[in-house]
Protein backbone atom coordinates (compact mmCIF):
# COMPACT_ATOMS: atom_id res chain seq x y z
CA UNK A 1 0.00 0.00 0.00
CA UNK A 2 2.81 2.40 0.92
CA UNK A 3 4.56 1.63 -2.36
CA UNK A 4 1.38 2.42 -4.34
CA UNK A 5 1.11 5.86 -2.68
CA UNK A 6 4.70 6.68 -3.61
CA UNK A 7 4.11 5.52 -7.19
CA UNK A 8 0.91 7.58 -7.45
CA UNK A 9 2.61 10.64 -5.96
CA UNK A 10 5.52 10.27 -8.37
CA UNK A 11 3.20 10.05 -11.38
CA UNK A 12 1.20 13.04 -10.18
CA UNK A 13 4.41 15.01 -9.72
CA UNK A 14 5.63 14.16 -13.23
CA UNK A 15 2.24 15.01 -14.73
CA UNK A 16 2.12 18.40 -12.99
CA UNK A 17 5.69 19.18 -14.05
CA UNK A 18 4.94 18.42 -17.68
CA UNK A 19 1.69 20.40 -17.53
CA UNK A 20 3.54 23.37 -16.02
CA UNK A 21 6.17 23.29 -18.78
CA UNK A 22 3.53 23.11 -21.52
CA UNK A 23 1.55 26.01 -20.07
CA UNK A 24 4.63 28.18 -19.61
CA UNK A 25 5.92 27.64 -23.13
CA UNK A 26 2.63 27.66 -25.02
CA UNK A 27 2.53 30.50 -27.56
CA UNK A 28 -1.26 30.47 -27.36
CA UNK A 29 -1.25 31.38 -23.68
CA UNK A 30 1.75 33.70 -23.70
CA UNK A 31 1.18 36.93 -25.62
CA UNK A 32 3.94 38.81 -27.38
CA UNK A 33 4.83 41.95 -25.38
CA UNK A 34 5.27 44.01 -28.56
CA UNK A 35 1.79 43.03 -29.73
CA UNK A 36 0.40 43.96 -26.32
CA UNK A 37 2.06 47.38 -26.53
CA UNK A 38 0.88 47.85 -30.11
CA UNK A 39 -2.69 47.12 -29.03
CA UNK A 40 -2.49 49.57 -26.13
CA UNK A 41 -1.16 52.39 -28.32
CA UNK A 42 -3.57 51.63 -31.17
CA UNK A 43 -6.41 51.87 -28.66
CA UNK A 44 -5.00 55.22 -27.54
CA UNK A 45 -4.87 56.35 -31.16
CA UNK A 46 -8.51 55.38 -31.68
CA UNK A 47 -9.55 57.08 -28.45
CA UNK A 48 -7.85 60.37 -29.27
CA UNK A 49 -8.92 60.23 -32.90
CA UNK A 50 -12.50 59.78 -31.76
CA UNK A 51 -12.16 63.04 -29.83
CA UNK A 52 -10.92 64.76 -32.99
CA UNK A 53 -7.28 64.93 -31.85
CA UNK A 54 -5.49 63.99 -35.07
CA UNK A 55 -2.07 64.89 -33.66
CA UNK A 56 -2.45 62.56 -30.66
CA UNK A 57 -3.83 59.87 -32.96
CA UNK A 58 -0.65 60.07 -35.02
CA UNK A 59 1.57 59.99 -31.93
CA UNK A 60 -0.07 56.84 -30.56
CA UNK A 61 -0.37 55.17 -33.96
CA UNK A 62 3.35 55.71 -34.62
CA UNK A 63 4.22 54.14 -31.26
CA UNK A 64 1.86 51.24 -32.01
CA UNK A 65 3.44 50.81 -35.44
CA UNK A 66 6.92 50.66 -33.94
CA UNK A 67 5.85 47.83 -31.61
CA UNK A 68 3.88 46.02 -34.29
CA UNK A 69 6.87 46.05 -36.64
CA UNK A 70 9.09 44.75 -33.83
CA UNK A 71 6.59 41.95 -33.29
CA UNK A 72 6.73 41.08 -37.00
CA UNK A 73 10.36 40.09 -36.48
CA UNK A 74 9.22 37.51 -33.90
CA UNK A 75 5.74 36.49 -35.08
CA UNK A 76 4.47 35.47 -38.50
CA UNK A 77 0.76 36.24 -38.55
CA UNK A 78 -1.46 37.75 -41.28
CA UNK A 79 -3.44 39.70 -38.68
CA UNK A 80 -0.22 41.34 -37.52
CA UNK A 81 0.60 42.30 -41.11
CA UNK A 82 -2.90 43.75 -41.57
CA UNK A 83 -2.59 45.61 -38.27
CA UNK A 84 0.63 47.22 -39.52
CA UNK A 85 -1.10 48.29 -42.75
CA UNK A 86 -4.02 49.76 -40.82
CA UNK A 87 -1.69 51.68 -38.51
CA UNK A 88 0.14 53.10 -41.53
CA UNK A 89 -3.20 54.26 -42.92
CA UNK A 90 -4.18 55.76 -39.56
CA UNK A 91 -0.94 57.73 -39.50
CA UNK A 92 -1.36 58.88 -43.09
CA UNK A 93 -4.88 60.18 -42.45
CA UNK A 94 -4.00 61.62 -39.05
CA UNK A 95 -1.15 63.64 -40.55
CA UNK A 96 -3.66 65.14 -42.99
CA UNK A 97 -5.86 66.12 -40.05
CA UNK A 98 -8.49 63.49 -40.88
CA UNK A 99 -9.10 62.27 -37.34
CA UNK A 100 -12.34 60.45 -38.20
CA UNK A 101 -10.80 58.40 -41.02
CA UNK A 102 -7.65 57.77 -38.99
CA UNK A 103 -9.81 56.52 -36.12
CA UNK A 104 -11.46 53.95 -38.38
CA UNK A 105 -8.05 52.59 -39.35
CA UNK A 106 -6.79 52.62 -35.75
CA UNK A 107 -9.88 50.65 -34.63
CA UNK A 108 -9.33 48.17 -37.43
CA UNK A 109 -5.69 47.82 -36.36
CA UNK A 110 -6.81 47.04 -32.81
CA UNK A 111 -9.18 44.37 -34.09
CA UNK A 112 -6.44 42.67 -36.14
CA UNK A 113 -3.78 42.96 -33.45
CA UNK A 114 -6.06 41.35 -30.88
CA UNK A 115 -6.31 38.34 -33.20
CA UNK A 116 -2.53 37.83 -32.97
CA UNK A 117 -2.58 36.99 -29.25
Amino acid sequence: MHRMRIHTALLASIFLSVLFMVLCTSPVLAGNPHVDEAIAHAQGAAKHGGMGHADALVEHAEEALMHAQAAQKEVNNPHLDEGVRELQEAIKHGKKGHAEEGTKHAKSAVMHLKEVN
